[in-house]
């Protein structure tokens, strides 16, 4: 089992709901969860195609498009912050993580953020501090996959974003597929269709 144990284009479309599981276990296993792993454990996930996210009560959903008005990106705005979780293919001998997170290590520091590195629940985690924003990314290596997730927002609120963002994490199921891509490439996003219509309406 894959788990452990214990800009362009923003839409908000409000509170969300979702889909709860039905069979209950693995209640004391953390993730993220691959598919082929997916606990059965009553915990309502949005359905995004390549995730199935959690959402923290009261969270609301911002989707962001490309030129293109494809799906970039999709954020949870909460009261400390903003959550993103995002999927990408991987090679089947991963560390791909640590090869981004020396990229983005790289780019923060050109950009005049305050870097610091740390050992945390699945591996390096990396905080960035600029002009009162804290940003904490995480990533995590899984089968063929590669999951990051990111908090941000103000610096006084940052314990409370980061455990949410650990706690999102811990519970999301990537989807991979069985379809062959390139590593880095991100996992398609797919707009439950209420979520799809009512951004529709918006841009009508």
């Amino acid at each position: 089992m894959f788990g452990r144990r214990r800009k362009r284009g923003r839409h908000a479309t409000g509170a969300v709901s979702a889909e709860p599981d039905v069979e209950l276990g693995d209640a004391d296993v953390d993730g993220p969860f691959d598919e082929a792993d997916a606990p059965r454990d009553g915990v309502q996930r949005l359905d995004l195609g390549s995730v199935r996210l959690p959402v923290p009560d009261g969270a609301q959903l911002q989707v962001e498009m490309d030129q293109q008005n494809q799906v970039r990106a999709v954020h949870l705005l909460t009261p400390v912050g903003q959550l993103t979780v995002s999927a990408f293919a991987a090679p089947k001998s991963g560390g791909q993580w640590k090869e981004i997170g020396a990229e983005l290590i790289t780019q923060l520091k050109e950009d005049g953020a305050r870097i610091n590195r740390e050992n945390g629940e699945w591996g390096e985690e990396i905080t960035a501090r600029n002009q009162g924003v804290q940003i904490l990314f995480v990533g995590i290596d899984g089968p063929r996959w590669m999951l990051r997730g990111v908090a941000a927002g103000p610096e006084e609120h940052f314990a409370s974003n980061a455990e949410a963002l650990r706690e999102l994490v811990r519970g999301t199921v990537v989807v991979r597929g069985e379809q062959p891509m390139p590593p880095r490439t991100p996992l398609p996003i797919e707009l439950p269709e209420t979520i799809a219509r009512h951004i529709q309406q918006q841009q009508g």
